[in-house]
């Protein structure tokens, strides 16, 4: 689903071939760290690649800095879904072999995570109708995909921190 609202941001941006000196470094620094709230973190890398990156001012290259720390979000974020969803199908287990009647947390995750994508797409599609089919329509779009897509990951990651704590 991520990848579709990538080349849907992408769609929306003048083609061209853009080298990008993207690293996610700075916002690993950031988040290594260890700020209050973790999401502050969140745009780091795109910011830097905007700045090192030849054009990286132009609408072209925002976008490509922008999408490219989307989809390094996008990467955490599966595999903390994918952490989530083992956790959630080995809880389900264990209530299946002692017997218990209580609701299973596979299937409400697995819910939670289409709303999620569903709620996340409409609300960057808002954003992108801000430009009003403006060039800063791509970016603002990354950027939004970016963010919200960052936060989840982190919200996540804290569940499955918090899990491992207990």
């Amino acid at each position: 689903m991520i990848r579709l609202a990538v080349a849907l941001a992408w769609l929306a941006m003048p083609a061209a071939a853009q080298d990008i000196a993207f690293s996610p470094a700075p916002t690993e620094a950031c988040l290594a760290a260890g700020p209050t709230d973790p999401a502050t973190c969140i745009g780091h890398a795109a910011d830097a690649c905007m700045l090192e990156t030849d054009g990286g001012e132009t609408t072209v290259g925002m976008g490509a800095c922008l999408s490219a720390e989307l989809e390094w979000w996008a990467a955490r974020l599966a595999a903390a879904e994918k952490g989530v969803a083992d956790a959630a199908a080995a809880t389900d287990a264990e209530m299946v072999a002692i017997g218990a009647t209580v609701p299973m947390q596979a299937p409400a995750f697995d819910a939670m995570r289409a709303a999620w994508a569903a709620w996340r797409n409409a609300a960057c599609d808002w954003e992108r109708a801000q430009w009003g089919g403006g060039t800063g329509q791509g970016p603002a779009t990354a950027a939004c995909l970016m963010r919200i897509t960052g936060e989840q990951a982190l919200a996540l990651e804290a569940w499955l921190a918090e899990q491992a704590r207990r």
